[in-house]
């Protein structure tokens, strides 16, 4: 499937920790290595990933792999970009998953010509069920951007967007889950309130988000469409469905989607 052999990761979180489980799991036969200072963090991924490669030089890392995949914070990134400078060439392909910087400022700070892609995948990754955007910088080629939607379809759903929309998806998606979370939470405390159990609330109100947005993937339908299924006459869901747009729901979350994606601009200073 892909024709490198070897992946640095810059940066041992969360995220870095999800890339290299799809990979490993998916066995496709690319050596990894990963830059973390932390000598805690360095000892718990050396636990988990035998195979892995684990070292404290960002430049050492960088050095080694056909593909750099930056896995920091964005307040981090003009530190870090100073240290890999000399050892990223363009024949690397650079991978950003550090929300909010654009692919101009990294190529602005390493080797001319050298070829960028900015991703922004989401907390679901960890269970190998992330959504995940890509986008291309100046240099960059098609072979680029499909072999970075490559890496990340091994633990989830990758799309290309073009860069100027990686605000959106931020605000969308990458910061999604949270939205989601407190309507599952906000389900369970209604179950609560109504008699159910917190337990059984909890667990019902989970299933249903998983179960609807399995049919909104697996048929391909829109949403009203599916909505309207199960929306009988004069019955309890529109009963609901009258207080929901009573409350404004659908509004409130296209000004929460907003919010996140004003703010990701405001943190990349556009």
């Amino acid at each position: 499937m892909m024709n490198i052999r070897k992946i640095a990761f810059i940066g041992g979180g969360n995220m870095a920790e999800a890339i290299m489980r799809g990979l490993l799991r998916e066995d496709v036969g690319v050596g990894i290595c990963v830059a973390e200072i932390s000598p805690k963090r360095q000892d718990e991924l050396t636990a988990l990933f035998p195979n892995v490669r684990v070292v404290s030089d960002a430049a050492e890392a960088a050095g080694w792999g056909e593909v750099v995949i930056l896995a920091i914070k964005p307040q981090q990134a003009e530190a870090v970009l100073d240290i890999i400078e000399h050892v990223v060439t363009p024949q690397k392909l650079v991978i950003s998953i550090m929300a909010g910087i654009p692919s101009s400022k990294i190529e602005a700070n390493l080797s001319a010509g050298c070829r960028v892609i900015r991703a922004m995948p989401n907390t679901p990754a960890l269970i190998g069920a992330g959504a995940t955007a890509v986008s291309s910088g100046r240099k960059a080629s098609a072979d680029d951007l499909d072999l970075a939607r490559q890496i990340f379809a091994l633990i989830g759903v990758a799309v290309s967007v073009d860069e100027k929309l990686m605000d959106a998806v931020t605000g969308l998606s990458g910061s999604g889950p949270a939205y989601v979370f407190t309507f599952i939470e906000a389900l369970s405390d209604a179950g609560v309130k109504n008699g159910l159990p917190r337990d059984v609330a909890s667990q019902l109100a989970a299933q249903t988000v998983l179960g609807a947005a399995r049919m909104v993937v697996e048929t391909g339908e829109h949403p009203a469409l599916l909505k309207e299924k199960v929306t009988s006459p004069g019955g309890t869901t529109i009963a609901a469905q009258h207080a929901l747009e009573s409350g404004c729901f659908r509004g409130v979350v296209m000004n929460a989607v907003e919010a996140a994606t004003l703010k990701s601009k405001d943190l990349a200073g556009k």
